[in-house]
C-alpha cells in the first residue's frame, strides 16, 4: 500500500482512519472481493467495523480511484485495487474461476468503438462470462 492513498484522502477531504485502512489492506490482500468478504478479512483484525462502514468506505476509496469494481456475478459487486495492473474479467459460469486479463487484447476493438462510434471502453468494469477449457471440455 502506498503513501498515495493517503494523500488522497486528506487532499479530499476525508480524514484518516484505522477503518479506511483496514479495509484498503484487505482489498489488496485479497485481490478480488465482495464487501462481506472485505468485512469478514478486516474483522479479523477489529470488531469494531461494520458492514455500512464497508460499503461506505468502498465507495470512497472508488471515487478517489483507488479501488475500481466490477461484477462477477449476480452477488455484490468485487472491488479490486488499482495497484494492480488494469484487467478486466473472464468468469466461468460452472466454477466460477475469475481470471484477469491484460485489456491489451481488447485494443482492435477498442479501436473500432473509439472509430466508429466515437466511445471509449473502460475496460476495468467489464467481465466476460462463459466457460473455461477445463468444463468445457467436460460438457
Amino acid at each position: 500500500m502506498t503513501q498515495d492513498w493517503r494523500e488522497k484522502l486528506r487532499g479530499s477531504g476525508y480524514r484518516l482512519t484505522p477503518q479506511r485502512e483496514l479495509i484498503l489492506r484487505a482489498v489488496e490482500d485479497l485481490g478480488h472481493a465482495t464487501p462481506d468478504e472485505v468485512l469478514a478479512r478486516v474483522r479479523e483484525q477489529s470488531s469494531a467495523v461494520n458492514v455500512s462502514t464497508v460499503y461506505r468506505t468502498l465507495e470512497v476509496l472508488e471515487e478517489l480511484g483507488l479501488v475500481r469494481h466490477a461484477h462477477l456475478s449476480d452477488r455484490a459487486p468485487t472491488y479490486h485495487s488499482v495497484a494492480e495492473h488494469e484487467h478486466f474479467h473472464l468468469v466461468c459460469r460452472n466454477c466460477h474461476r475469475v481470471v484477469s486479463v491484460d485489456p491489451d487484447v481488447l485494443q482492435p476493438l477498442r479501436d473500432h468503438l473509439v472509430k466508429e462510434h466515437a466511445f471509449v471502453v473502460d475496460v476495468g468494469h467489464l467481465t466476460v462470462f462463459g466457460h473455461c477449457e477445463e468444463c468445457e471440455s467436460r460438457a
